[in-house]
């Protein structure tokens, strides 16, 4: 009877330390949450039957919470720490019964837990699963060095993915999509925890070939506006990257460098990445263009003071930590119809 007590009294402890945070999560992603009297008011030493009424409070609200929301929520709130990714780690890892639902949350949430714990300089080299276990031992325990042979093929997935020099040939490769079947297949099996370190692992260093990949796209991209601009290119047709026929060349400008800040700082979805990707063949397309009808460089116009100092704050926004993100390839197939006047490309 009194281990009994004793476990009601840690439940009903932990409930009320995340309670908070779901509540704080309910109002950014607008979900509306049943009531639940006894968490709300905070009560200490609630009956056995609040406590119960709680558990059964989590389960229909883990139900509501959708994988990207819990994304986009832990990304940009303050109350993300080290403790609360620790205590939503161990609230979906000791459920009795996960779905798939709840292996994509812990999934993420071991990512956010470790690069919370992880040294910000940290070499990939030095990102094996043996440091990565030692990291998620306060959330995992002791695990095993042994990775299971069905995920051995992440090693492989992530050499494939280190070799790509663009981030449309990483798209285009489909590694992400085959780290997620290996993920959901056999699914009860993900929840071994020298699995979950294998995962943990892959989508870390994934994500890093990610961020290299999209700030080069967007150097690439910058640079040759610029190319274009002193060519005398003010406006291109960047339909294929859903912008308009005439899209001029400085807002395309001023929209790199908002994305810069943008995929470092905050979650971003498929959608962007697919926008960069084809932003970056339409400025390829008209540095072609432009070349092949001998236009000649003109004297470059200086930055202006203030776009300098926006340019040089989005520099120095890009240096910090990168977060996790999710990437579909799913958009339409925007056809780049010719030139309409003398000044676009």
């Amino acid at each position: 009877m009194t281990s009994q007590l004793n476990e009601l009294h840690d439940e009903w402890q932990k409930a009320r330390q995340l309670h908070p945070l779901y509540s704080a999560l309910a109002r950014e992603c607008v979900i509306e949450l049943p009531p639940c009297a006894d968490l709300e008011t905070g009560v200490e030493a609630p009956p056995e039957d609040s406590i119960i009424q709680a558990r059964k409070w989590f389960e229909e609200v883990d139900q509501r919470i959708q994988v990207h929301q819990l994304r986009q929520f832990l990304q940009t709130t303050s109350s993300a720490t080290e403790e609360a990714l620790r205590l939503l780690l161990l609230h979906h890892l000791h459920k009795a019964d996960r779905s798939a639902s709840d292996r994509d949350k812990v999934d993420f949430l071991l990512v956010q837990y470790f690069s919370h714990a992880a040294p910000s300089r940290l070499e990939d080299a030095d990102v094996d699963n043996s440091y990565v276990a030692q990291n998620l031992e306060p959330v995992l325990g002791q695990v095993s060095t042994e990775t299971p042979a069905w995920v051995k093929p992440l090693d492989e997935l992530l050499q494939e993915a280190q070799a790509c020099k663009s981030l449309n040939e990483l798209l285009s490769s489909k590694i992400l999509e085959k780290g997620r079947t290996l993920k959901a297949t056999p699914d009860e099996n993900y929840f071994v925890p020298s699995a979950m370190v294998a995962f943990t692992r892959f989508s870390f260093l994934m994500r890093r070939v990610f961020f290299r990949l999209m700030h080069q796209d967007l150097n690439t991209i910058l640079d040759g506006l610029r190319e274009l601009e002193t060519c005398g290119v003010t406006t291109l047709d960047c339909r294929r990257a859903q912008f308009s026929a005439e899209e001029p060349v400085a807002r395309l400008r001023m929209i790199c460098q908002s994305w810069r800040v943008m995929f470092h700082a905050e979650y971003s979805s498929g959608q962007p990445l697919r926008m960069l990707v084809d932003l970056r063949a339409a400025v390829e397309a008209a540095l072609l263009r432009t070349a092949s009808s001998g236009r000649t460089t003109q004297p470059a116009t200086p930055e202006p003071p203030r776009a300098m100092a926006a340019a040089a704050g989005a520099e120095s926004t890009a240096s910090a930590d990168p977060q996790e993100f999710e990437v579909s390839v799913e958009t339409p197939d925007w056809s780049e119809s010719s030139s309409g006047d003398g000044s676009q490309a």
